[in-house]
Parts: C-alpha cells; sequence; structure tokens
C-alpha cells in the first residue's frame, strides 16, 4: 500500500462547469420537495427538483410505513379540533398551535389530493379509505381512548405516497437532476439566488440560478450509531443554513422510534401496536401499565422509548439483553399479510424471525428532527429565526421547523406535515414570485462549494473518514439517546471538540471528481458533525425535560423558563442562543398524561 503522504501530494481543483437558469429550484425529492414542485408546475413556473440520490423515489418518505394522519371520521368519530389537540399535547405544548391548527385543518384536503392521484390505500369492505390506530391519537380531547385516524396502505405508505406524487410531477414536466450534491446556497445578504452542486456522475461544479429555491433535504439520523433513517439523511440542508447565517431552531428535540428492530435500527412500524400488538419484557409482563396506564403501547413515542430503556437498564430486557419484544403473534396471519407484510418480510429478512410464530427484537433507533431551519407557516426561511425573511429562500418537510412538532412528534404526523407544508410552500413561491428577482451571480458564487470539496481533497492527513464518522455515531448513541445528562452531555462535547481537530488531518485516498463516495462520505460527515454538534449544546443548554428531551438530572418539565423554542447560530467564531416564543391560541400547558 503506498504512503498516504505521497497520495496527498496531487492538488485537486474543482472546476465550475455549468450554469443552469430556472424560475424554481427544490433541493430534495421526498413528499415535501414533490408537493411543491407540484403547486410551483401546475401554475407554470419552470420547475426543477434535485437529489444526490441515483433516482427520486429513493428518497427518505419512501421509508414511512404506518399512514398518515386526518380526520376523515370514515369508521368513527373524529374532528380536525380533536387531532389538532393531540399534536399539541403529544408535543409537550411547545408546538406553535397556528401550525398545529393548519396541520389538521388541511390534513383532510391532502389525503383527498392524494386519493384523486390515484394512491392506492387500504380499504374498508365499504371502499372508504382505511384508518388505523396511533399512538397518542385520541378521542374526545384526550378523554377518550385511541381513535381510528391513520390513513394507510398495507405498511407502506410512504411508498405509495411517494410514487404517486413523482408521477404527478413527472406527468407536469417538473425538471429532474439527479446525483446532484447541494454544498452551498448563493446569497447576497439576506437574499437567495440559487444554490451550487457537485456533479457527482460527471464530476465538477454546477450552479443552479433561481428566483426562489426550497430546501427539503430530510433529517440527520445517521448522527447516531442505530436509525432508522436512510444513509442519505446527512443534515445536507441545515449545514448550508448555518453557513448561510441562518439559525437552527430546536435542535435539541430529536425523537427515538421505540421499536427499530434489534442492532439494526430498521423500523417496525408503529401500525403493528395501532393494530393491536404488545410490548413485551423478560417477564412476559406488558410493561406500558407502568408507564401509561391508560393508553399502554399506544403512547407517544417519548413516553414508550423512554419505557423500553428503562425496562432494559432495570435489567428486564430480554434473557438480560439489551432488546425486548415486540409481540404481534395474537393478530393472526391474515391481519399480519395483509396489513403488516413488509414488517413479516423485514423481520424474516433481517431477524430471521416470523413474526407470526415469534415475537420480534426491538430497541428504540434514532428516527425524527422535531427541530430544524426555522420557517413562517408557509415555509419563508426566517433569516433571524423570528421576524425578517430570507427572500426568496423556502423550507419544507423534517430539515424545516415550522414548529408543528414541538418536542415530540405524533406517529402519522411526519408523511402530514412533509405533505402539507410542501404544498404550502409551493402556493407560497407562486404567490411571491411576482416581487421576487433572479440575482447576478457573482463571479465567486461557487467559492464556498469548491473551498469545501478542495479542502478535503487536497489535506495531507492520516484519518479517514469513516474513524471519524464511527466516533460520532458511538458518541452520540451513548451520550445523546433517550435519556441525557450533564455529565454525559459534556463528554459529547469533549468527543465534538476532538473530532474538528481530527477532520483538519483527515485523508481521502479517491482524487477523483465522478462517483467518489469516500469524498462524498467526507462532506456528508462535516453536516453530521455540525447537526450533531447543535443537537448536544442545546440539549446541555435547556435545563429540564419536555417531550422527546429527557435530562436525569433535570426530571420535569419547567414552563416558566424554558416554555420557549431555541435558536442556535453558529458561525467561525463559535455559537451562540436566542430564544423566541410558543404561539399558544386554543390550549394552554397542563401536564401532559396518558
Amino acid at each position: 500500500m503506498k504512503d498516504p503522504k505521497v497520495l496527498n501530494e496531487k492538488v485537486v481543483d474543482v472546476p465550475l462547469r455549468n450554469i443552469h437558469k430556472h424560475d424554481v429550484v427544490i433541493v430534495g425529492t421526498g413528499l415535501a420537495g414533490l408537493w411543491a414542485a407540484i403547486e410551483c408546475k401546475k401554475a407554470g413556473l419552470d420547475t426543477a427538483c434535485m437529489t444526490k440520490l441515483s433516482m427520486p423515489q429513493r428518497s427518505h418518505s419512501i421509508a414511512a410505513q404506518g399512514g398518515t394522519a386526518a380526520s376523515l371520521g370514515n369508521l368513527e368519530e373524529d374532528y380536525w379540533e380533536w387531532h389538532m389537540f393531540d399534536t399539541v399535547k403529544g408535543s409537550d405544548f411547545l408546538a406553535d398551535q397556528d401550525a398545529a391548527e393548519i396541520l389538521a385543518k388541511d390534513a383532510i384536503t391532502i389525503v383527498r389530493e392524494y386519493e384523486h392521484m390515484g394512491a392506492p390505500f387500504s380499504r374498508t369492505p365499504d371502499g372508504l379509505i382505511a384508518q388505523r390506530k396511533f399512538g397518542g391519537h385520541v378521542k374526545d380531547f384526550g378523554r377518550g381512548g385511541p381513535v381510528l385516524r391513520a390513513c394507510y396502505a398495507a405498511d407502506r405508505t410512504g411508498h405509495v405516497l411517494l410514487h404517486t406524487l413523482w408521477q404527478k410531477a413527472l406527468e407536469l414536466g417538473v425538471r429532474f437532476y439527479t446525483e446532484m450534491f447541494a454544498i452551498s446556497l448563493i446569497t447576497d445578504g439576506p437574499k437567495c439566488a440559487g444554490v451550487v452542486t457537485w456533479d457527482i456522475k460527471s464530476g465538477g461544479l454546477h450552479a443552479f440560478k433561481a428566483k426562489a429555491t426550497l430546501i427539503a433535504t430530510g433529517g440527520y439520523g445517521r448522527a447516531w450509531k442505530i436509525t432508522a433513517t436512510a444513509y442519505s439523511y446527512t443534515a445536507d440542508g441545515q449545514y448550508m443554513a448555518l453557513r448561510a447565517g441562518i439559525p437552527l431552531e430546536d435542535m435539541e428535540f430529536f425523537q427515538f422510534h421505540p421499536t427499530g428492530l434489534f442492532d439494526r435500527g430498521i423500523l417496525m412500524t408503529e401500525g403493528c401496536r395501532g393494530e393491536g400488538g404488545y410490548l413485551i419484557n423478560d417477564l412476559g409482563e406488558r410493561f406500558m401499565k407502568n408507564y401509561a396506564p391508560e393508553k399502554m403501547e399506544l403512547a407517544p413515542r417519548d413516553i414508550v422509548s423512554r419505557a423500553i430503556t428503562s425496562e432494559i437498564e432495570a435489567g428486564r430486557g430480554i434473557n438480560g439483553g439489551p432488546y425486548i419484544y415486540l409481540d404481534i403473534r395474537h393478530l393472526g396471519a391474515e391481519i399480519i399479510n395483509t396489513r403488516l407484510p413488509q414488517i413479516r418480510e423485514i423481520s424474516i429478512k433481517f431477524a430471521g424471525v416470523d413474526p407470526i410464530h415469534e415475537p420480534i427484537p426491538i430497541v428504540p433507533t434514532a428516527h425524527y428532527s422535531m427541530g430544524g431551519i426555522p420557517t413562517d407557516i408557509d415555509g419563508r426561511v426566517w433569516y433571524d429565526g423570528k421576524s425578517q425573511i430570507f427572500s426568496g429562500l423556502y423550507a419544507a418537510g423534517e430539515c424545516a421547523c415550522v414548529s408543528v412538532h414541538g418536542a415530540n412528534r405524533l406517529g402519522c404526523n411526519s408523511t402530514l406535515d412533509a405533505s402539507v407544508f410542501g404544498r404550502r410552500c409551493g402556493i407560497a413561491i407562486v404567490k411571491d414570485f411576482a416581487n421576487l428577482e433572479h440575482l447576478p451571480l457573482e463571479e465567486d458564487s461557487a467559492k464556498m462549494a469548491k473551498e469545501e470539496i478542495e479542502f478535503i481533497l487536497n489535506q495531507k492527513g492520516s484519518i479517514r473518514p469513516e474513524e471519524i464518522r464511527n466516533e460520532l455515531q458511538t458518541g452520540m448513541q451513548n451520550y445523546v439517546a433517550v435519556f441525557r445528562d450533564e455529565k454525559g452531555l459534556l463528554k459529547m462535547v469533549s468527543i465534538i471538540e476532538d473530532m474538528h481537530k481530527k477532520m483538519k488531518d483527515m485523508f481521502v485516498s479517491d482524487k477523483s471528481l465522478t462517483y467518489n463516495t469516500t469524498l462524498m462520505e467526507a462532506m456528508e460527515l462535516r453536516h453530521l458533525i455540525a447537526a450533531a454538534e447543535a443537537v448536544t449544546y442545546g440539549a446541555l443548554n435547556r435545563t429540564e425535560s419536555r417531550g422527546a428531551h429527557a435530562r436525569r438530572d433535570y426530571p420535569k418539565r419547567d414552563d416558566e423558563n424554558w416554555l420557549k423554542h431555541t435558536l442556535y447560530f453558529r458561525d467561525e467564531s463559535g455559537f451562540r442562543f436566542d430564544y423566541k416564543e410558543v404561539k399558544i391560541t386554543r390550549f394552554f400547558p397542563e401536564e401532559r398524561k396518558y
């Protein structure tokens, strides 16, 4: 093997190969990005979508399993007001209630739009859209039992919804650019002129000039070792926003899904429990009776994840091990094969367990970010996080924070959030378009992207990206997971500071610009470290427990001091926090019990 220092003697220059011009450029091709693209294209705007993946249908929205929430009332009484209350209560009263009201109201329209586009939902015997129970979704402002609200297509709902939108976008003529890795925004103060990308296929940089730019790049679950998220979930949009001077909101709130396949993290949908599945400890007990006696397995995800972790820490994991059982055997083969076929397939292939005959080993898995790029209710990005709009820049989906989820997201509100606010983003872009402008591209528009790639390729270090990534993921898994405390968070701060030093000694042996997966992973690693830093400092700063943020050293919710949103600013000089009020319109904070 050649000496790494010899390989590093080669100096790489990254050229700007092409400049594209569109009315609207959308980074990301999941549910949020495609909904916005459809609305823009329907209005006659020249609309382009880009993805770093090989095809739009590989966007992570496709992994959603259980359903999308809407108060259709097809099978029993339900109202959008109930859905709104459940969303606000589930958020531990940190959700902005104007956004929660829009989510619950627009859900009904969204599901009907999907149906009219041809989405093949599962059906009732009468031909209506089938609905199942989901955690935290209940009747009569929480005074009743679980309600049938999750509209589903077996356990492949995300697959169905994403393909439906993609086909509609193709029909309308939306332009798609694949294997384009967005690296930096083109900005002029608080104005956005487009985005610069690395062309993974052909090498070199491309500048995309647009009046409106939408970030819809998803989350950053790959910062943890055990995660249900795709390999592409690496905080790309959040990183671009930070470097443009935009803060990130409520980053301390990251959700662990209760039921990830043990040692793999692959999602075992909440629909398993919605259909009547049990959670069982080593004593054979349905232990949720000790944590959420009324709602049991259908309590919100943060509560269930803490319960599972507590059982494991108390030595009641299966055979004393680090997992418990998800048991759906009693549902019978017919229900499992018709409503949960993918769960059975995944269990057999990845755990060697047939859930018709055996329980499934599960453990909480890193899943979803409630925080992100701050926006108004129409997806316009706040430059200061509060009141100043970043002209021409929008964000939607998991990368954004309209704060509809607050401190904890309810199941089935993710596909809904991406759909509702992606659509609203598209409508807002159409409305704003006449007042937007094509800003001139400066000679150094691609400078930031060029410097990032050249920095990585021209370093003469000895540490490989995967070594640093493993350190990041292990640290986040150990110290910034379901439970947190000051000692562990400070340990993670130390790890992050050490990783910043190691990044300057990183070594990438492949110096090519085409299909260089190691270069891609090195850039993604920088993005993940930035996101992990925001999460860790945010968790250390918030001295209370609320929703998915559970501090063992501050176990109680503190509305007097912490009923507010966190804004995290980061630049070369360091980081700082600012805050803004939670919007309360209908439901005032109360003790959160299930």
